[in-house]
């Protein structure tokens, strides 16, 4: 474990080699799991005002939970997520060539939002979890991510590097170079 500003981060952050491999794992993240995705405050009131939008790229079952329950939902923790259809897939899911991928994401990359989709998403496999006066950086291992580890292996990516953008994102370039520092 080391320490950078006020943020605790995980030895796996260096130690794991990982780059994601869709067409082996069929985007097993966004279907599978007992909660959607962590949400940002900041990211409903987006979800909120660009949902029309972003329904364009939808599928209708996610139409139907998202105009039914909202744009967000509740974990047991009483945290923001994305809701969740059936209790399975996020109701942002849509599938292409029989993978799951991200309206949202589509969305900006159609250019028709300017925001990429949820900053947890943009960071999985790590979470990020609030302490009492930090943030810790843990890496999440989960079995459908098994072949995201043996590519990052053969590729020699270690996770701060396939998560540079992401990282950069949350925490700002300058933080990202004092890590890369850290750990290099």
């Amino acid at each position: 474990m080391i320490q950078l500003d006020d943020i605790l981060i995980s030895d796996d952050l260096h130690d794991v080699y990982f780059c994601c491999d869709l067409p082996q794992c069929k985007g097993a993240c966004c279907v599978d799991g007992d909660a959607g995705a962590p949400l940002e405050e900041e990211e409903i009131s987006f979800l909120e005002d660009y949902i029309g939008t972003i329904k364009l790229f939808m599928v209708p079952k996610g139409i139907r939970e998202v105009e039914k329950t909202g744009v967000f939902d509740y974990d047991a923790d009483g945290k923001f997520v994305t809701p969740l259809v059936n209790g399975n897939e996020c109701s942002y899911v849509y599938h292409e060539d029989g993978i799951a991928r991200c309206a949202i994401e589509k969305a900006f990359q159609e250019k028709a939002i300017l925001f990429p989709k949820p900053l947890s998403c943009h960071l999985y496999p790590i979470r990020i979890k609030e302490l009492s006066k930090r943030e810790g950086i843990n890496y999440h291992k989960w079995h459908i991510c098994n072949k995201a580890l043996d590519k990052g292996m053969k590729l020699k990516i270690p996770l701060y590097r396939f998560l540079e953008d992401a990282l950069i994102r949350k925490y700002g370039r300058h933080w990202y170079n004092k890590l890369v520092k850290l750990l290099y």
